[in-house]
């Protein structure tokens, strides 16, 4: 088994998704909000590049049936009926609907692994389920950091390299790449107090500023579930994985 890390969703290359198990890592927030939809009973999410193509997603499917949902910079998008919060798709709010979605960065990089044999959602809350999964696979794993519009996130660095540890404990032959290994070396700076992030991650201290402390507090929590979305590619949806 080789194991790679993408360090930005724009960085993907075919080599890294051709014929592997994908895990895309956007810690604050897309991941832990795609995580918190499908656990509200969210019928399933349809990421987009765009605003436009958000609109156009949602008017194509039947009155009522869809949320529109995202943000950029941070911020949520004027006129969509959410924004990026995990804390905002409760059940009242989602369940039995579709969200068309759209990110700054994490709906990129969900887009960016569509190739890949099979594409699942990882962040913190469900960093363990996540591992499991892709290892059940028994395929070549990428982890693809959605990054910061280009650039490198320490959350999803960190998210990443912890599930390079967790990969390497249960397949120690595994070959490592080298920015695999920059992310393991990350992750053990952290260990099991990702809490720190909030500190020292910029985007959290950023979102902490605007006023979304509960937000960051939600998305450094370890290990809170189970569920692992997967992106389906032959029905455009991320959907709960099934379980059992």
């Amino acid at each position: 088994m080789r194991v790679d890390v993408a360090l930005t969703a724009q960085s993907v290359t075919p080599s890294q998704t051709a014929g592997a198990s994908v895990l895309v890592v956007d810690v604050l927030r897309a991941s832990t909000t795609i995580i918190a939809a499908l656990s509200s009973g969210c019928a399933g999410i349809i990421p987009v590049a765009d605003e436009a193509e958000a609109r156009r997603r949602a008017g194509a499917l039947p009155a009522g049936a869809a949320l529109l949902a995202g943000e950029r910079r941070g911020e949520p998008i004027p006129g969509f009926d959410l924004g990026n919060s995990p804390l905002e798709f409760t059940a009242d709010r989602v369940r039995g609907k579709l969200v068309v979605f759209t990110t700054s960065n994490g709906t990129r990089a969900l887009l960016a692994a569509r190739p890949a044999a099979a594409v699942g959602v990882a962040g913190l809350v469900n960093l363990s389920a996540a591992a499991a999964w892709v290892l059940s696979g028994r395929r070549d794993v990428t982890v693809v950091c959605a990054g910061e519009r280009g650039a490198e996130s320490l959350e999803d660095l960190v998210c990443a390299g912890l599930l390079v540890e967790r990969l390497m404990r249960n397949e120690p032959g595994a070959a490592l790449t080298a920015a695999a290994d920059t992310a393991r070396s990350a992750g053990w700076e952290y260990g099991n107090d990702v809490g720190r992030l909030a500190q020292t991650a910029p985007w959290a201290r950023r979102l902490s500023g605007r006023g979304r402390a509960a937000d960051v507090a939600a998305c450094l929590a370890l290990d809170t579930t189970t569920l692992v979305p997967i992106y389906r590619a032959d029905v455009d949806k991320v959907v709960a994985r099934a379980q059992g």
